[in-house]
């Protein structure tokens, strides 16, 4: 094995590792407003609006056009009738610029919902939400589920990629049934 094999796979096997301090279900979630992109245009997301139509499923992913980030955008774009069913809004949070983010935005969001741009990951700091590559600028991937009353409803961690539209459709879907009259 070289010694480049031999100092970059410790490091890729770190890097990969979910991390592991999450907000609480329960906890307030961090109010934000952060420049965005949807459908290839230039928006602003913010927190406390988009709550006003329901919970909102709030995703971290380390970078846009990477494998396992396009991966699951593309996942959650083909989810967002499902979450929308559920009275849900999605939004996906990367360090990336906003340029890079309209391009993304179109071609694996499929313009089907926004992804905002955080920088210097001052946002996914406050949501526990960076890990061992933050010093790079990147966040670890993590997804939350916040009320409309801003707390957090769940909170899920996995390095790939496939879980977390599972993971917070279910969620998403347990709150709706709850706000049924029994």
């Amino acid at each position: 094995m070289s010694a480049f094999a031999r100092f970059m796979f410790p490091l890729a096997l770190f890097a990969a590792m979910p991390a592991h301090a999450l907000l609480k279900a329960g906890a307030t979630a961090p109010h934000f407003v952060l420049p965005a992109a949807q459908g290839g245009e230039a928006v602003t997301f913010d927190l406390a609006n988009a709550r006003t139509s329901g919970p909102v499923v709030l995703y971290f992913y380390p970078a846009a056009f990477t494998p396992g980030c396009s991966i699951e955008a593309k996942l959650f774009a083909d989810a967002i009738n499902d979450f929308k069913a559920a009275g849900a809004s999605v939004v996906g949070v990367s360090g990336d610029g906003i340029e890079k983010l309209k391009e993304f935005s179109v071609s694996h969001c499929r313009s089907r919902f926004p992804v905002a741009a955080d920088a210097g990951l001052k946002v996914a700091k406050s949501y526990e939400a960076t890990g061992a590559l933050s010093i790079a600028g990147y966040a670890s991937r993590v997804s939350y589920v916040i009320s409309p009353e801003g707390k957090i409803l769940f909170a899920h961690t996995d390095s790939g990629p496939r879980s977390h539209v599972s993971e917070t459709l279910a969620a998403v879907q347990r709150w709706q049934a709850a706000q049924k009259p029994r």
